[in-house]
Protein backbone atom coordinates (compact mmCIF):
# COMPACT_ATOMS: atom_id res chain seq x y z
CA UNK A 1 0.00 0.00 0.00
CA UNK A 2 2.85 2.40 0.96
CA UNK A 3 4.39 1.78 -2.13
CA UNK A 4 1.28 2.30 -4.09
CA UNK A 5 0.35 5.86 -2.57
CA UNK A 6 4.31 6.70 -3.08
CA UNK A 7 3.84 6.25 -6.97
CA UNK A 8 0.44 7.92 -6.81
CA UNK A 9 2.11 11.32 -5.06
CA UNK A 10 5.08 10.73 -7.67
CA UNK A 11 2.80 10.58 -10.72
CA UNK A 12 0.86 13.88 -9.39
CA UNK A 13 4.12 15.34 -8.80
CA UNK A 14 5.28 14.91 -12.29
CA UNK A 15 1.93 15.43 -13.76
CA UNK A 16 1.64 19.37 -12.42
CA UNK A 17 5.48 19.98 -13.32
CA UNK A 18 4.97 18.12 -16.99
CA UNK A 19 1.89 20.91 -17.26
CA UNK A 20 4.03 23.73 -15.54
CA UNK A 21 6.60 22.95 -18.75
CA UNK A 22 6.09 25.28 -21.72
CA UNK A 23 4.68 23.92 -25.19
CA UNK A 24 6.95 21.78 -27.07
CA UNK A 25 10.49 23.53 -28.44
CA UNK A 26 9.16 26.51 -26.11
CA UNK A 27 11.48 27.92 -23.49
CA UNK A 28 9.68 28.92 -20.42
CA UNK A 29 9.76 32.46 -19.45
CA UNK A 30 11.23 32.31 -15.70
CA UNK A 31 14.12 32.87 -13.26
CA UNK A 32 16.77 29.75 -14.38
CA UNK A 33 16.47 29.46 -18.17
CA UNK A 34 17.70 32.99 -18.73
CA UNK A 35 20.34 32.59 -16.44
CA UNK A 36 21.63 29.84 -18.73
CA UNK A 37 22.08 31.53 -21.65
CA UNK A 38 24.90 34.27 -23.22
CA UNK A 39 24.21 36.20 -26.25
CA UNK A 40 26.22 38.39 -28.48
CA UNK A 41 25.09 42.05 -28.89
CA UNK A 42 27.30 43.80 -32.05
CA UNK A 43 26.28 47.45 -32.12
CA UNK A 44 26.93 49.67 -35.54
CA UNK A 45 28.40 53.22 -34.89
CA UNK A 46 25.21 54.53 -36.93
CA UNK A 47 22.28 53.11 -39.14
CA UNK A 48 24.26 54.43 -42.59
CA UNK A 49 24.87 51.67 -45.07
CA UNK A 50 28.40 51.58 -44.36
CA UNK A 51 28.35 51.24 -40.85
CA UNK A 52 26.10 48.42 -40.91
CA UNK A 53 27.54 46.48 -43.22
CA UNK A 54 31.17 46.79 -41.62
CA UNK A 55 28.93 45.71 -38.52
CA UNK A 56 28.12 42.23 -40.46
CA UNK A 57 31.59 42.19 -41.67
CA UNK A 58 32.69 42.04 -37.95
CA UNK A 59 30.44 39.86 -37.00
CA UNK A 60 31.32 37.08 -39.45
CA UNK A 61 34.92 37.54 -38.32
CA UNK A 62 34.16 37.71 -34.33
CA UNK A 63 31.75 34.42 -35.33
CA UNK A 64 34.65 32.54 -36.71
CA UNK A 65 36.80 33.41 -34.08
CA UNK A 66 34.64 32.81 -30.88
CA UNK A 67 33.19 28.94 -32.41
CA UNK A 68 35.92 27.20 -31.67
CA UNK A 69 36.07 28.77 -28.09
CA UNK A 70 32.32 28.25 -27.04
CA UNK A 71 32.16 25.14 -28.72
CA UNK A 72 33.83 22.97 -25.91
CA UNK A 73 32.32 24.92 -23.06
CA UNK A 74 29.91 23.20 -20.98
CA UNK A 75 28.45 25.71 -18.78
CA UNK A 76 27.68 29.60 -19.15
CA UNK A 77 30.23 30.20 -16.13
CA UNK A 78 32.64 28.67 -18.45
CA UNK A 79 31.84 30.52 -21.25
CA UNK A 80 31.99 33.74 -19.64
CA UNK A 81 35.46 32.91 -18.42
CA UNK A 82 36.77 32.16 -21.95
CA UNK A 83 35.12 35.24 -23.40
CA UNK A 84 36.99 37.08 -20.63
CA UNK A 85 40.19 36.08 -21.18
CA UNK A 86 39.65 36.62 -24.92
CA UNK A 87 37.96 40.05 -24.68
CA UNK A 88 41.18 41.65 -25.91
CA UNK A 89 41.38 39.72 -28.67
CA UNK A 90 37.61 40.31 -29.81
CA UNK A 91 38.40 43.84 -29.61
CA UNK A 92 41.37 43.66 -31.35
CA UNK A 93 39.65 41.31 -34.35
CA UNK A 94 36.86 44.09 -34.40
CA UNK A 95 39.22 47.08 -34.80
CA UNK A 96 41.60 45.27 -37.61
CA UNK A 97 38.29 44.37 -39.03
CA UNK A 98 37.23 48.23 -39.15
CA UNK A 99 40.66 49.90 -40.05
CA UNK A 100 41.01 47.16 -43.11
CA UNK A 101 37.76 48.72 -44.52
CA UNK A 102 38.96 52.49 -44.02
CA UNK A 103 36.99 53.37 -40.44
CA UNK A 104 38.70 55.38 -38.43
CA UNK A 105 36.60 54.36 -35.32
CA UNK A 106 37.50 51.58 -32.81
CA UNK A 107 35.56 49.27 -30.89
CA UNK A 108 34.94 48.16 -27.29
CA UNK A 109 34.31 44.32 -25.75
CA UNK A 110 32.81 43.78 -22.66
CA UNK A 111 29.77 41.95 -20.39
CA UNK A 112 26.98 43.27 -19.37
CA UNK A 113 23.21 42.67 -18.39
CA UNK A 114 20.80 43.72 -21.58
CA UNK A 115 17.40 43.41 -21.92
CA UNK A 116 16.45 41.19 -25.13
CA UNK A 117 12.91 41.16 -27.20
CA UNK A 118 11.54 37.15 -28.05
CA UNK A 119 13.88 35.62 -30.17
CA UNK A 120 13.24 32.57 -32.15
CA UNK A 121 15.97 30.10 -33.24
CA UNK A 122 15.21 27.38 -35.03
CA UNK A 123 13.45 25.01 -32.72
CA UNK A 124 13.27 26.99 -29.33
CA UNK A 125 11.81 30.69 -28.57
CA UNK A 126 13.98 32.23 -25.94
CA UNK A 127 11.48 34.83 -24.32
CA UNK A 128 12.03 38.82 -23.84
CA UNK A 129 14.09 39.70 -20.58
CA UNK A 130 17.58 40.45 -19.04
CA UNK A 131 20.42 38.19 -20.03
CA UNK A 132 24.19 38.26 -20.24
CA UNK A 133 25.60 39.52 -22.91
CA UNK A 134 28.84 39.79 -24.84
CA UNK A 135 28.79 43.40 -25.76
CA UNK A 136 30.71 44.83 -28.94
CA UNK A 137 30.42 48.74 -29.74
CA UNK A 138 31.51 49.71 -33.22
CA UNK A 139 32.48 53.72 -32.67
CA UNK A 140 29.22 55.38 -30.92
CA UNK A 141 27.52 52.13 -31.08
CA UNK A 142 23.96 54.46 -31.42
CA UNK A 143 23.18 52.43 -34.73
CA UNK A 144 21.00 49.44 -35.97
CA UNK A 145 22.25 46.18 -34.09
CA UNK A 146 22.84 42.10 -34.69
CA UNK A 147 22.46 39.82 -31.69
CA UNK A 148 22.43 36.14 -30.81
CA UNK A 149 23.27 33.57 -28.37
CA UNK A 150 26.99 32.80 -27.48
CA UNK A 151 26.31 30.04 -25.22
CA UNK A 152 24.38 27.56 -25.73
CA UNK A 153 25.80 28.65 -28.90
CA UNK A 154 22.45 28.63 -31.03
CA UNK A 155 23.70 30.88 -33.42
CA UNK A 156 26.92 29.71 -34.38
CA UNK A 157 25.69 26.02 -35.55
CA UNK A 158 26.01 26.56 -39.40
CA UNK A 159 29.40 27.62 -38.91
CA UNK A 160 30.75 25.14 -37.32
CA UNK A 161 29.14 21.70 -38.64
CA UNK A 162 30.84 19.23 -37.46
CA UNK A 163 30.71 20.52 -34.41
CA UNK A 164 28.03 18.63 -31.99
CA UNK A 165 26.51 21.43 -29.26
CA UNK A 166 24.71 20.40 -26.52
CA UNK A 167 22.14 22.23 -24.15
CA UNK A 168 21.72 20.96 -20.57
CA UNK A 169 18.71 23.28 -20.72
CA UNK A 170 17.45 21.80 -24.35
CA UNK A 171 18.02 17.97 -22.84
CA UNK A 172 15.59 18.84 -19.63
CA UNK A 173 13.15 19.53 -22.04
CA UNK A 174 13.39 17.12 -24.47
CA UNK A 175 12.88 14.27 -21.74
CA UNK A 176 10.36 15.98 -20.43
CA UNK A 177 8.41 15.97 -23.74
CA UNK A 178 9.32 12.34 -24.20
CA UNK A 179 7.94 11.64 -20.36
CA UNK A 180 4.80 13.69 -21.16
CA UNK A 181 4.07 12.62 -24.65
CA UNK A 182 4.11 8.90 -23.18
Amino acid sequence: MRKICIIFLLSIIITVTALGFPLPNTVKNSVGFQDEFLRIHIRADSNENAAQSIKYAVRDELVAYLVPIVAECETKTEALQRLGAHASSLRKIAERTLKNAGFSYGATVSIEQEIFPTRVYDNYTLPAGEYTALIVRLGSGKGDNWWCVVYPPLCFVAQAPNVVYKSKIAEIIRSWQEHVSK
